[in-house]
């Protein structure tokens, strides 16, 4: 499979599971799909497979990340530029839905969380902040101690 078509693939694996995490958050294929990481899951699998050629092969090497010119060198090739998306796809929706989740544990109206889940889909951190400060101010708290919720079977 070709580059672009991967591309686009990966990003329209994303587009169901944020349109589920902001419409159908208590749905059960919301929760098999997305909150269970099956969809994150997937995307990382992509994202090894095409950063393992690619380092595999010597196109690139993990000295180039000790500088912002060696960052900037591996994303000139276009299989590590596809990569460091998926990278981004991945780990942004895991965020989202652990925003999702920890609201709903937390007691934290849905709505609250929607901004928070489209400033993570576009911009990343911005939108964890975004949904931290928002934890803070709805909860009072700051510190993720999802500990305190789990049972320890025993």
């Amino acid at each position: 499979m070709d580059l672009e078509r991967l591309f686009s693939a990966a990003n329209m694996l994303v587009l169901p599971g944020w349109l589920l995490l902001v419409l159908l958050p208590r749905w059960r294929f919301t929760t098999c799909l997305v909150a269970s990481v099956v969809l994150p899951g997937l995307l990382s699998i992509a994202y090894a497979v095409i950063a393992a050629r690619a380092f595999g092969s010597g196109a690139a090497d993990f000295s180039a990340f000790g500088s912002l010119a060696g960052v900037k060198g591996l994303f000139q090739d276009d299989a590590l530029l596809l990569a460091g998306w998926i990278h981004y796809l991945a780990f942004d929706l895991f965020i989202g839905s652990w925003e999702v989740r920890d609201a709903r544990r937390l007691g934290i109206h849905h709505l609250l969380v929607v901004p928070c889940l489209a400033f993570t889909f576009m911009l990343g951190p911005v939108g964890l902040l975004a949904y931290l400060l928002l934890r803070l101010a709805a909860r009072g708290q700051w510190m993720i101690d999802e500990a305190a919720s789990v049972r320890v079977a025993g």
